[in-house]
């Protein structure tokens, strides 16, 4: 059966007017019959909800902690001591001067290369 969305104007037409022709024999049919007639389409009959009960959960929770205890036992063991973490370096005035004036001349160059 076919989408809705992917139907034409003239077949969404067509099934417009059999639904009016079907809603039009109910009409009918329920004039003749009495009002114990009632439409095709029912509603299902609602499913009983499942409930789990605490011990059930408690049970479950206990396994899942005891899962990932042991995920977590393994992952520790197997895991590498870290390294110390180097000091970042940091730059003296001197430098910074040092760095500044090569930049400076460098852009000066290239300026003077557009010209």
């Amino acid at each position: 059966m076919s989408s809705i969305t992917n139907l034409s104007v003239q077949q969404l037409r067509k099934a417009a007017a059999l639904k009016e022709k079907i809603q039009s024999l109910e009409k009918e049919l329920g004039k003749l019959l009495g009002p114990a007639v009632t439409p095709a389409a029912s509603p299902a009959p609602k499913k009983k909800k499942f409930t789990m009960s605490a011990a059930a959960k408690a049970k479950i929770s206990a396994a899942a902690k005891a899962r990932w205890a042991k995920v977590k036992a393994t992952t520790a063991a197997t895991k590498p001591a870290a390294a110390p973490k180097k000091a970042k370096g940091k730059m003296s005035a001197a430098t910074k001067a040092k760095l500044s004036a090569k930049l400076k001349a460098v852009w000066a160059k290239r300026r003077a290369a557009k010209k």
